[in-house]
């Protein structure tokens, strides 16, 4: 059964996109903090947090692999449009000129397997992109994702498999962790170790270094194969 391992990066949208009413709305608990430095804290803090929110944010890049093959592709949007025409390899760098192109081109690689591997893909990744293509009007080949959640398939979401579920709460023997820490326990190369984190996505899109976004993003989906070859061997007992 073929599966496809996956992982998005997100960046927030401009805050010009969103009327007076709208970014009153996202601020709206500042106005009732009185102390100035508290206010602009908590600002700046809602602001990070925008990229988290798919009514505030959009997709900039989508990693996948095949959990088997370990070739795939990293859809990324960038303002250089043009193919990397370098020595070719088991991952194709694919730039995409905006959200709905990369999205589009995203559905019509899923529709091909028939379970998805992810870390969080559950609580973020799934419904993130379900509601950006929802909102982009972007068709959903695969709306199954986020069915029965005490299943791994189609959907085996490690950060669940790893803590059995949340079984023992957040501070329990089988609390969650992040994947840098679970990469770190388990002997793997956190994708966190080469200088770059999911929190510089806004400064490197600004920045314009789309590229490193989704070599970045490349990494992120290579230790989430090996974290899910890991589970399946010690703790899953699937041949």
């Amino acid at each position: 059964m073929a599966k496809l391992v996956f992982d998005i990066e997100t960046s927030a949208l401009p805050l010009d996109r969103f009327d007076e009413a709208q970014q009153e709305y996202l601020f709206r608990e500042c106005a009732r903090i009185e102390d100035e430095t508290a206010r602009a804290t908590r600002r700046t803090e809602i602001d990070q947090q925008r990229s988290l929110w798919p009514l505030t944010a959009q997709v900039i890049c989508i990693a996948m692999l095949n959990a088997d093959t370990v070739r795939g592709q990293v859809l990324f949007t960038t303002e250089d449009h043009e193919p990397d025409l370098g020595e070719a390899g088991p991952v194709e760098f694919v730039p995409c000129v905006d959200e709905t192109e990369l999205l589009t081109a995203f559905w019509d690689v899923a529709k091909h397997y028939e379970t998805i591997v992810t870390f969080n893909g559950r609580g973020f990744d799934v419904p993130f992109i379900y509601l950006r293509s929802a909102l982009l009007n972007v068709p959903i080949t695969r709306k199954d994702w986020l069915g029965y959640r005490f299943q791994t398939d189609p959907h085996c979401d490690l950060a669940e498999q790893l803590t059995f579920y949340s079984v023992s709460g957040r501070d329990g023997a089988a609390r969650r962790f992040n994947l840098d820490f679970y990469c770190k326990s388990f002997g793997i190369d956190s994708p966190k170790s080469h200088g770059v984190t999911g929190s510089d996505m806004n400064t490197l899109m600004a920045q314009g270094r789309y590229r490193e976004i989704a070599e970045y993003c490349l990494r992120d989906v290579k230790a989430t194969v090996l974290l899910y070859q890991i589970w399946k061997e010690r703790l899953c007992g699937i041949k």
